[in-house]
């Protein structure tokens, strides 16, 4: 059952001397309610803008534009005795160990447990609305957090974040102990608590804009070049690269290579584009035009045996999803299957060194996966002449 709470307006913490009293009143607390706010979609180098706190029965919108220290909070963050209850937890554990070098130890994400349990509507507006008839409006989830001061509508939406998610956290673990499932969705909070990077695709820039294999080797020169254009750009700006110019229209400059402003219009770009881009595009083209040609990275083929591995992974964790009514990757994490396939173990030893941080999986599907990697060969019938 949903807390009854009244809501206050939330304590806004923006100097150094009201942070030190939220940390003491954070140290209290056996457990608390966790968000963050960045500006990636606004700015080239994004970063944390505003970190909620919620207790049982006090929110907190702490201002990180506004406080130059904030390592006190790293006690609150690192310590086991205090559980930390996020929603959708990865991009937060990586945005707080990027910006200020936290680490977080003792997390319940309400989204893993959601999964574990087999939901299909995993935002945390869903479950609120189905779990305490409790709606939020996500229509801010788009907005500029590094503005200041913040609207009043939009310290509204961020209090909701955390605010009922304690109550969450309770009925989902309920709901995970009835099932027989918190050892497996424990295991998930632990690998979520560790800082895994948000690199992305190894790739080049170029390389990862969709159509520029049907390109010349001349057109994806040109469209590399083009690419360090807008990175540049952007970087002056502080605007995010998609709100300089689009990888569409990146595309279709390779591909038609201008030469001059007039040209620009045919091919998409708008007036103002073209005013503030046009010199510095129609330049890159050029350089691309004489530049050493760009060179493919070539992916490493997989070995035939590994694949193989994976697929018979893949079809008996499918199968196995089935009987619980999970995502497949609920059964195995795709790094640990990959891991197994290529490790191929042999023996249950074998096996739990590979599966060392998840005891529970081990235990309950290391035959099945051995078997899975290693089936019977098919008995040979033997015919009578």
């Amino acid at each position: 059952m949903l807390a009854e709470t009244t809501l206050t307006r939330p304590v806004w913490v923006g100097t150094q001397q009201a942070l030190a009293l939220l940390v003491q009143e954070l140290q209290k607390q056996s457990r608390i309610a966790v968000d963050t706010e960045a500006n990636s979609l606004h700015a080239y180098h994004e970063r944390v803008c505003l970190i909620q706190f919620s207790t049982t029965d006090t929110d907190y919108l702490v201002d990180p534009l506004s406080i130059a220290n904030l390592s006190s909070l790293e006690e609150i963050f690192a310590n086991p005795k205090i559980e930390k209850a996020f929603h959708a937890v990865d991009y937060d554990v990586y945005g707080l160990n990027r910006d200020y070098g936290f680490t977080i130890n003792n997390l319940f994400d309400t989204m893993i447990a959601a999964r574990t349990l087999g939901y299909k509507s995993l935002g945390l507006g869903n479950l609120l609305k189905e779990k305490f008839g409790i709606e939020l409006n996500k229509r801010f989830q788009k907005a500029d957090w590094g503005q200041r001061p913040l609207p009043e509508d939009l310290i509204d939406y961020a209090r909701l974040d955390t605010r009922y998610l304690l109550d969450l956290r309770d009925t989902l673990e309920r709901e995970l102990r009835e099932k027989g499932r918190w050892e497996l969705a424990h295991e998930d909070f632990v690998r979520a608590s560790q800082v895994n990077g948000h690199n992305g695709d190894p790739r080049e820039r170029w390389q990862r804009i969709s159509g520029h294999q049907d390109l010349t080797r001349r057109q994806q020169t040109i469209l590399h070049e083009l690419c360090l254009a807008r990175e540049r750009i952007a970087q002056k700006l502080d605007r995010p690269l998609f709100k300089v110019i689009s990888d569409r229209h990146l595309l279709a400059l390779a591909e038609k290579s201008p030469q001059k402003m007039l040209e620009l219009a045919e091919l998409g770009l708008s007036e103002r584009q073209i005013h503030r881009l046009g010199r510095p595009m129609l330049e890159a083209i050029q350089r691309g035009q004489s530049a050493s040609l760009v060179r493919v990275a070539e992916m490493d083929r997989t070995p035939e045996a590994i694949l193989n591995r994976l697929q018979r992974l893949k079809t008996w964790r499918k199968e196995t999803a089935g009987k619980l009514e999970v995502e497949s990757d609920v059964i195995l994490p795709r790094v640990t299957m990959q891991a197994i396939a290529e490790n191929n173990p042999h023996s249950e030893q074998d096996l739990a060194t590979i599966m060392r941080e998840s005891p529970w999986r081990l235990a309950h599907y290391g035959s099945g996966i051995l078997k899975a990697l290693h089936p019977p060969a098919p008995i040979k019938k033997i015919t009578q002449e």
